[in-house]
């Protein structure tokens, strides 16, 4: 095993139990029955003051697009390594092919590979549609319009959860809705490789995800492990739900009342594993901001204002993404800021 991916022995501590995370049922939310909304908010509400994370279920979004998407996913993803490289991720840049990130760390790499690309529905191309074929040839034309309708999905699902959320904070309802609307978001697939010593390596390290929401679906692999009462869960794998768990950013939104997910992903010897995170984002220049009846309520403010490209560049060019992300960010915002005086 190359040192380069060998991870520390306190990141490797096994999960030996399964999270008993809830689901949360949307069908009621999506016929506008009050008793289901109330009743599903409480749920989410109880699970972002633990850990920031669940799964939904009759989420709306058609299972035959996830299938698809993953059948694209594994499309990409088996072409010889000399294709892929061919929308290998830039240095500065976040969006294509990277292989264990050894582009951007080295040490502690995670035994994966990932494609990345962005969604903004406000633009004339709102992922590049042409990205795929032009650089991978006329049969990979239909994969840039299967993740067009994936991430047109995603998007709507979480602006229906940001309702939800809102009302589980007793905010207006709309406010979180209204503020990711004008947003680019991420798109990423995830591909984990089986390995030959996997418990001296980690798919994806321990980590809180810097963006606001994650939406996630997993295949029935399994991988995915939660921190939770203070030791590491497993998340069984639900082939209909889809995964959910609040980022740094709407940690902030939030003025620190929900907590933003702390998780990795294991491999195993035997099975390559694959999942889809679509990560929603507010637009780069908006000012991440709490709800002020939230503020008052709680007396203070947790964290300094900021935007989306300042956590963003954070994360990008001086710190990788860890379980105190937030916080050290906080540090390096209010110095810049004092500097600046």
């Amino acid at each position: 095993m190359p040192r380069r991916f060998v991870w520390p022995k306190q990141d490797l501590v096994g999960a030996h139990q399964e999270l008993t995370e809830p689901v949360v049922d949307l069908e009621g939310f999506f016929r506008g029955d009050e008793e289901a909304i109330k009743q599903a908010s409480d749920i989410i509400k109880a699970a972002c003051l633990q850990h920031g994370f669940f799964q939904v279920i009759n989420h709306g979004v058609d299972l035959n697009l996830i299938s698809l998407a993953h059948d694209h996913m594994h499309n990409f993803f088996k072409l010889p390594t000399c294709d892929k490289l061919r929308v290998r991720r830039m240095p500065g840049s976040i969006w294509g092919y990277s292989s264990g990130h050894a582009d951007r760390y080295l040490s502690k790499l995670p035994w994966k590979e990932t494609l990345s690309f962005g969604y903004n529905e406000n633009c004339p191309n709102p992922i590049g549609i042409d990205f795929f074929k032009s650089t991978l040839g006329k049969d990979f034309e239909q994969t840039g319009l299967v993740y067009l309708k994936y991430c047109e999905a995603m998007k709507g699902l979480s602006l229906s959860i940001m309702e939800l959320l809102a009302i589980s904070l007793g905010v207006d309802r709309g406010y979180y809705k209204s503020f990711f609307e004008d947003g680019c978001s991420i798109m990423r697939c995830n591909f984990y490789p089986p390995c030959q010593e996997p418990g001296l390596i980690l798919g994806t390290g321990p980590h809180r995800d810097p963006t606001s929401l994650t939406i996630l679906h997993q295949d029935q692999v399994g991988g995915l492990e939660v921190f939770s009462d203070n030791v590491w869960q497993t998340v069984r794998p639900r082939q209909s739900a889809l995964v959910i768990n609040i980022g740094d950013t709407f940690m902030a939104l939030s003025n620190g009342t929900y907590k933003s997910c702390l998780h990795r992903a294991v491999v195993n010897k035997y099975e390559e594993r694959r999942s889809l995170a679509f990560f929603l984002c507010p637009k780069e220049d908006k000012v991440v901001r709490p709800p002020l009846d939230l503020v008052c309520n709680q007396g203070r403010r947790m964290y300094p204002d900021f935007t989306w490209s300042d956590l963003l560049h954070f994360t990008q060019k001086y710190y990788r993404a860890d379980d105190a992300t937030l916080q050290n960010f906080t540090k390096w915002i209010i110095s810049l800021k004092s500097a600046s005086l």
